[in-house]
């Protein structure tokens, strides 16, 4: 039996305020669809609509509630135990408000309690609320195998891409060094110590998290070695503020981006030009720009489209629709902006 993950909840949040407008549009819905059904033996009735409305609302929301506050529990159950619990909980929640609304039916008609209220209404009304329950189960497995896989394919692909140096970036270092030996064999050390920090962390797991401010200082390293081949027409601006050098990233989700700028921004410049390279926290995100001038005849390549999809899939991954890249461009210019929720705030 398969094992729920740590690190993958199989239970969403259904405490947050958009999973409770979910669940209030998806139980006013089923009140709806029950009102219609019952028009096909009697006159549609708003009254019977509104109670049915009740009902459900009642049901939906402390359902909610009860899976909330069971969450974490549930979440470390397998899969088809949490299953099974989730449409046990529901029910029992349905079968208790369902003998509620007889008991307050019976009242308000001055009838006296039985033990008929347990009638047929009753064991209806909690096997639709399982059966929906169940259904609903079903649909996140499926949608947790889909995200498992999705999340897996994604995983190989940037393992792939890390993987894999240029071969004319590790060439040129290469040639840089063994220039450098005779005539400035301090600097020579220096690329030698850069290269090989580039080459561990290429080497680490691809969902490891670092402090932004590691990852700066890999893209400087970057830059110093690309400097050297390319002299005075490479020029960056850092523009970093302070808040954001102990945010988490990705590991090598800016170096690409760097690479990126250099290889398609200013080498094919006979001038070269300036990259910039500016982080700042904005109304509680991080955002993070890389701009680099382009010539007039650039065009977007397969590579370089790549390393953008795949740095924009690992920020949903980890910060879900509040992490989000942005490119912009223009004939002069390519900007890529990053944006996630800053470490602290709050996210809604």
């Amino acid at each position: 039996m398969m094992e729920q993950p740590e690190d993958r909840p199989f239970l969403p949040n259904l405490c947050n305020g958009w999973a409770v407008l979910v669940v209030i549009v998806v139980a006013e819905l089923m009140a709806i669809v029950l009102t219609l059904m019952g028009g096909f033996y009697k006159p549609f009735s708003f009254n019977q609509l509104a109670i049915n409305s009740f009902f459900m609302q009642w049901v939906g929301i402390t359902s909610a509630g009860l899976l909330c506050g069971w969450r974490q529990y549930l979440n470390r159950q397998a899969v088809a135990v949490a299953a099974v619990l989730v449409v046990l909980i529901v029910a029992a929640d349905t079968l208790l408000f369902s003998v509620l609304a007889q008991v307050f039916k019976h009242w308000v008609n001055g009838q006296v309690l039985s033990a008929g209220l347990l009638d047929a209404n009753v064991w209806r009304a909690t096997l639709i609320a399982a059966i929906l329950a169940g259904m609903t189960m079903r649909y996140f497995y499926v949608q947790e195998e889909l995200l498992r896989r999705r999340e897996s394919e994604l995983k190989a692909r940037i393992q792939s891409l890390q993987s894999r140096i240029r071969p004319h970036f590790l060439f040129n270092s290469m040639n840089i060094i063994s220039s450098l030996i005779a005539v400035d064999p301090d600097t020579a050390e220096q690329v030698v110590e850069d290269l090989s920090q580039l080459f561990r962390a290429s080497l680490k797991e691809s969902e490891g998290l670092v402090e932004l401010e590691e990852e700066l200082d890999l893209c400087r390293r970057y830059v110093r070695i690309e400097q050297l081949r390319m002299g005075d027409r490479l020029a960056v601006e850092w523009q970093v503020d302070d808040r954001v050098l102990t945010q988490k990233i990705p590991l090598l989700m800016l170096q690409p981006l760097l690479e990126n700028a250099i290889y398609h921004g200013i080498q094919p410049l006979p001038e070269g030009g300036k990259i910039l390279i500016a982080a700042s926290v904005q109304q509680g995100q991080v955002v993070i720009d890389v701009q680099n001038p382009r010539a007039k005849t650039a065009v977007a390549t397969t590579g370089n489209r790549m390393a953008l999809d795949n740095i924009g899939h690992r920020l949903q991954a980890l910060h879900g629709r509040k992490g989000l890249l942005d490119v912009k461009e223009t004939a002069i210019w390519f900007q890529v902006t990053i944006r996630f929720p800053c470490a602290g705030s709050k996210e809604g």
